[in-house]
């Protein structure tokens, strides 16, 4: 069974940094892409960045030049560095894997239960 645990998030002011971690266990993990997610306060979730088996990235335009996805596949880990922090960035953030299917990427593991992110003005 495939467990995805995120950590790293935390309360910080604008303009900071954080960088998030998903660990992932119970996956042969280098052959599935992996994706971050966020849910801000009453607001659908929404996709950040992505990244395939082969470290090609993708990321939402609202993030684009501000957050860097990663992986290590001998850690079984994803990373999420997140700079230039923003108040409209304040969210849970989730990781998942899951797939390409053309451009589009669809999450096909469990949602972790997420790491908070707050960033003060």
């Amino acid at each position: 069974q495939v467990q995805l645990v995120e950590s790293g998030g935390g309360l910080v002011q604008a303009g900071e940094s954080l960088d998030l971690t998903c660990g992932v266990s119970g996956s042969i993990f280098t052959s599935n892409a992996a994706g971050w997610y966020r849910q801000p306060p009453r607001k659908e979730r929404e996709l950040v960045a992505t990244i395939n088996s082969l470290g090609r990235t993708n990321y939402a335009d609202s993030v684009k030049g501000r957050f860097t996805i990663s992986r290590d596949n001998a850690e079984n880990t994803v990373y999420l560095q997140m700079k230039s922090l923003k108040p409209e960035d304040t969210a849970v953030y989730y990781c998942t894997l899951g797939t390409f299917i053309g451009t589009a990427y669809y999450p096909n593991s469990r949602w972790g239960q997420g790491t908070q992110v707050t960033v003060s003005s």
